[in-house]
């Protein structure tokens, strides 16, 4: 799948976002890293995912 433009920017600032929050999160370790990978590997589904159910605070 190909992003470009507009959305591509938006993406990379809303998967940049998911990982500083992920990493500021109270989570243990292994959760950090399992959602960052998961947020880099598959950067839409990933960050959708983090929002609904990552995380939190």
């Amino acid at each position: 799948m190909e992003v470009s433009g507009l959305f591509g920017l938006l993406l990379l600032i809303a998967d940049v976002y998911a990982i500083v929050k992920t990493v500021q999160s109270g989570a243990d370790t292994g959760a950090k890293v399992l959602w960052i990978v998961a947020i880099i590997i598959f950067p839409v589904i990933g960050v959708l995912a983090w929002f609904l159910f990552g995380p939190k605070g």
